[in-house]
């Protein structure tokens, strides 16, 4: 996202992270980007502030900091994924200052963010305060959509989310029947992805080693949307559903499948994709469990 803000923009960016490395290798490569040595030297430095963390508490504790230094020029714009809740009270505070506060979470992936195709989904004061921040999204995104009031964004991004997790459990234990089968995945992926069963999670982000280029599932399901931050995700819409009195079938599985993937060694950093390679495992567990307990009754 800041790639391409650096790109596209033509004033200055100013970028601060926890990385060091990762920021430094964004100034180093364009000379109208400055580093900061915190989050509020970026908001003292720009009046345009862009925030991505990964949880409620932490977007609660650099808004903390940020208070401090925001004004009436400011416009804050949140792309993290938290609970609506917690997007509304951080908007109020900010407002209270007499800045403009958003919260703007992301779909589209690391791949999204790389090639500036995001979907912004944007909670906010009213329509005409909306309005200013298309002209920034659009720089990192292809669709910037208003939600309606601030925390609706959020509402938008967990509703989505719910469905992703569904959707590539789905798709990865569609992939391992296939396989069983005896079916070429490879071709399988291919008709799936022509057909009725169709979705992100299997033309974009096949679970299934090479079934399309370029995913994290032909790289080890190294890099892409970890388990431990969709377990997270899957947690907040299980926590709003309560609040609303839902009680989301799928979805509470779904939640169920990526808090065990999320606690279990060497899944919790992979690609949610990486589900597939978990549901294999546990099949191949219980088969042999199986064949065990029949080769001691015999």
């Amino acid at each position: 996202m800041a790639k391409n803000l650096a790109e596209k923009s033509t004033g200055k960016v100013v970028v601060y992270d926890m990385n060091v490395a990762a920021v430094q290798s964004i100034v180093n490569k364009y000379p109208h980007v400055e580093a900061a040595r915190t989050a509020e030297e970026v908001a003292e430095k720009a009046s345009t502030v862009m925030t991505m963390l990964p949880a409620s508490m932490h977007v609660e504790q650099v808004y903390k900091g940020l208070e401090t230094v925001v004004g009436k020029d400011h416009m804050l714009i949140d792309s993290s994924t938290i609970e609506a809740q917690v997007a509304q009270d951080v908007a109020e505070r900010m407002m209270a200052k007499q800045a403009l506060a958003f919260d703007a979470p992301v779909s589209g992936g690391t791949v999204g963010a790389d090639k500036g195709t995001l979907t912004f989904m944007v909670g906010a004061p009213s329509q005409e305060a909306f309005e200013k921040t298309r002209p920034i999204l659009s720089l990192m995104g292809k669709n910037v959509v208003y939600c309606g009031k601030n925390g609706t964004g959020q509402v938008a991004k967990l509703c989505n989310n719910m469905l992703l997790g569904i959707s590539m459990v789905g798709v990865a234990e569609t992939m391992l029947l296939g396989a069983k089968l005896g079916m070429d995945p490879l071709l399988l992926a291919s008709i799936i992805n022509n057909s009725t069963g169709r979705c992100w999670s299997s033309d974009s982000n096949n679970p299934y080693p090479g079934a399309v280029p370029g995913t994290p599932s032909g790289r080890g399901y190294q890099g892409g949307f970890s388990n431990k931050l969709m377990a997270k995700d899957l947690g907040l819409a299980m926590k709003a559903a309560e609040s609303a009195q839902a009680h989301p079938t799928l979805g509470t599985m779904a939640a169920q499948i990526y808090a065990q993937l999320s606690n279990t060694k060497d899944f919790e950093t992979l690609d949610f994709s990486s589900v597939y390679k978990w549901l294999a495992e546990q099949e191949n567990n219980n088969n042999d469990d199986s064949y065990n307990k029949s080769a001691a009754g015999k």
